[in-house]
């Protein structure tokens, strides 16, 4: 199906660090006419991206349409992906997002 419009895909990266082994998401945003199209783009990026920085492309694109005429700003909506699952709220952050071995910083909300 051709819908021409904006696209963001995510692309998954592995990288050696300190003897570690560190895997990498990361999303693009790329106007292109069909879902195949903007894949091709996203990966020659990030097999460019890989090599430059001494990394491996898993060669794993997923895509979503963001809109044909959508402005892309503050609070848009790049990509979105939904799951299903039998695991409850928490169990689900842990499995798939929070497990502890991310590389990141934590900020509080009150």
């Amino acid at each position: 199906m051709s819908r021409a419009g904006w696209y963001g895909v995510r692309c998954v990266f592995r990288w050696v660090h300190e003897g570690r082994q560190v895997y990498e998401e990361n999303v693009t945003v790329w106007r292109a006419g069909d879902f195949g199209e903007a894949i091709e783009k996203a990966e020659a990026g990030a097999f460019e991206y890989a090599a430059g920085c001494d990394g491996q492309y898993l060669e794993f694109a997923q895509a979503y349409f963001i809109g044909e005429d959508k402005v892309i700003g503050e609070g848009a909506e790049v990509f979105s992906l939904m799951r299903e699952s039998e695991l409850g709220e928490r169990d689900y952050v842990t499995r798939y997002f929070d497990t502890g071995d991310e590389r990141q910083g934590n900020v509080f909300l009150s």
